[in-house]
């Protein structure tokens, strides 16, 4: 939604989704309003632990079932398997969507892989759609007054128009751009530490055929996951960096990370939208 300063000022039970890539802040913002009575909504968290849940267990059984202790425990029911995802803890997430390429190295098939990537697409997408019905229940049930929902750094890659207008409905959409300066900084850390990522279709199926071209590999399987990953990373950034842009300035509001790097206390970020919206008026 859009509002005035004063009306934002005004409304009584705050309800925002913050945007942008994994590492500007979103999290952090969301854990130091959970302080002050604002329900922390953590998208990729309600992915993990409804919609993702089953696949993401199926997946560690699998694994263990190929270490033959842990396959008799299991099929004699003398162990089981439970994910322990937290809001802080989402590396069961990560861990199933997995990267692409040799198996020997940890990596998955071209079509396995993909089928992740579909499966991790519309959990996001049923997760956004629950965003009505957990703003009714951090009011109704647990006595929150106001609501945060920290999306996941692959929102912007959903293209699903009734998605972004049914958050536009009930929430003030923050989009959180990276500094040049953070740019670098979160590419810097992709690159030393490479985790699994969402991938549009289309921009796969174009940024893999480049790099099998570039390193000359005729087969998936001979891709190394982390070094794809690395040389990926970038191109993701910037190719994320416009479709956020524009669903701010159609949906919401923006603010850079230097800005949110001055946010200290709720004050401070409802006094830094008061601001932001006035600018955007």
């Amino acid at each position: 939604m859009k509002l005035t300063a004063g009306e934002f000022r005004n409304w009584e039970h705050k309800s925002i989704t913050l945007l942008g890539m994994s590492g500007v802040g979103k999290t952090r913002l969301a854990n130091l309003l959970r302080n002050h009575n604002w329900f922390h909504f953590s998208g990729d968290y309600r992915i993990g632990t409804r919609y993702l849940d089953e696949a993401i267990l199926d997946n560690i059984k699998q694994k263990a079932m190929q270490v033959p202790f842990l396959r008799d425990l299991l099929r004699s029911d003398s162990i089981y398997i439970h994910n322990n995802i937290t809001v802080d803890n989402l590396n069961p997430v990560s861990s199933f969507l997995g990267k692409l390429g040799n198996p020997e190295l940890g990596g998955l098939g071209l079509e396995e892989f993909k089928l992740r990537q579909a499966m991790h697409h519309e959990a996001e997408v049923k997760t956004m759609r629950d965003v009505p019905e957990f703003i009714r229940k951090a009011h109704d049930i647990y006595g929150y007054k106001h609501f945060i929902n920290d999306a996941g750094g692959s929102m912007c890659e959903l293209d699903d128009p009734q998605v972004l207008d049914l958050l536009f409905e009930h929430t003030l959409v923050l989009y959180i751009k990276a500094s040049e300066e953070d740019e670098q900084a979160l590419i810097d850390r992709a690159v030393r530490a490479p985790k699994p990522l969402y991938y549009r279709e289309e921009f796969l199926a174009v940024e893999l055929g480049h790099y099998m071209q570039e390193k000359n590999l005729p087969y998936v399987a001979m891709i190394d996951p982390d070094e794809f990953v690395r040389w990926i990373f970038p191109r993701l950034f910037r190719a994320r960096i416009p479709r956020y842009s524009a669903i701010a300035e159609k949906y919401g509001y923006t603010i850079t990370t230097a800005e949110l790097a001055t946010v200290n206390t709720e004050a401070d970020f409802v006094q830094l939208l008061e601001t932001v919206i006035a600018r955007q008026q």
